[in-house]
This record gives structure tokens, sequence and C-alpha cells, in this order.
């Protein structure tokens, strides 16, 4: 769809530090991230909300998100992860998009308020990409 910025990434028209790109979605980096290693994953179809995937494609899409799921965690070695999709209220881009968040016990993150971060340069977010790919394989 012209003009998302997803649709672009998944295209590669647009670069993002990927850390899966398989035939359910594609997942990377967030550029903003809560903490270093939020990942989000999209479906490669332009979607805007949830409930616009077709049932058909939500075990294999949820599939790739838990996998996710587990790389953040053992990539990173972090305590466990956040998961979650906003439905068009709060969405930052109009393509439905999972976000997977490393949580560590007391990391400050508390209930829906999300501080954002930046990565210190190109470098430091390829080596989390790197490292929460490597734990997917």
């Amino acid at each position: 769809m012209g003009g998302c910025v997803f649709c672009a990434i998944v295209a590669g028209d647009v670069p993002a530090f990927r850390v899966a790109d398989t035939p359910q979605g594609v997942a990377f980096l967030d550029t903003r991230p809560v903490f270093r290693g939020h990942v989000l994953v999209v479906p490669r179809a332009h979607l805007v909300a949830l409930a616009d995937l077709p049932a058909d494609d939500l075990p294999g899409y949820f599939g790739l998100v838990q996998r996710l799921s587990v790389a953040v965690e053992t990539g990173l070695g972090a305590g466990g992860t956040f998961v979650a999709v906003n439905n068009k209220v709060s969405q930052s881009v109009p393509h439905l998009h999972t976000h997977v968040v490393p949580r560590t016990k007391g990391d400050g993150l508390r209930g829906f308020f999300w501080p954002r971060t930046r990565y210190a340069d190109d470098a430091e977010a390829r080596s989390y990409a790197e490292r929460v790919a490597a734990a997917l394989a």
C-alpha cells in the first residue's frame, strides 16, 4: 500500500534491522524501542487491524510471534517478554503489528506507559537484531 512504511520495509524499499523474514511475516527492531531489543512483527500483506488477518493466517503469524518472544528472551538474556497489539487506536503506523518487548524484573515498565529510548547507533541496533535473529534460528 502506498505510503505505508511497514509495507516498504516488507518490500525491502526501506531499511530496517530485520530479525526474521518468513512467509508468515517480517520482524524488525522498533526504531523507538521501549527497551533495546524491542521487535515489531508484521504480516506481509497490508492489514490494519487484527480483525483483518484471515483466520487461516492466524496460526502462522502468531507462531512467528511466539517464536520471537522466545528468541528475544533467549537472545537478550531477558527475564521475559511483553507482547502486545494495538488495534487502530494508538497505532503509530496503520499496519497490523505485534510488539515483542524484552522485560527484566525491575525494568520500570508500569501499565501502558511506554517510555521510549533510542539505539546509540546503527552498530548497537544491528547487534540487538543479530542476537535475536541468532536465537530464532
